[in-house]
């Protein structure tokens, strides 16, 4: 992931997760990345910067969600 695609992402999640895990988690996990991956192209960065070292926004938005706050998402 380049410098600033890194940082975008990092930045973002931190901004944007929910503090709790929402009912339909799989569904709220794609529509943040589809958010996320929408601010960036208004940023003009774009998904190839984002995805070069991170295999999936999707699943990287899913990580950082599974260990809110220290746990495990319910």
């Amino acid at each position: 992931m380049s410098t600033r695609g890194a940082d975008f992402l990092y930045h973002w999640i931190s901004e944007h997760l929910p503090e709790k895990a929402p009912p339909d988690l799989l569904v709220s996990v794609a529509d943040l990345a589809d958010e996320a991956m929408q601010e960036a192209g208004r940023q003009g960065i774009s998904t190839e910067e984002v995805d070069e070292e991170v295999e999936s926004v999707y699943e990287a938005i899913f990580h950082a969600m599974e260990y809110r706050a220290g746990g495990l998402v319910d």
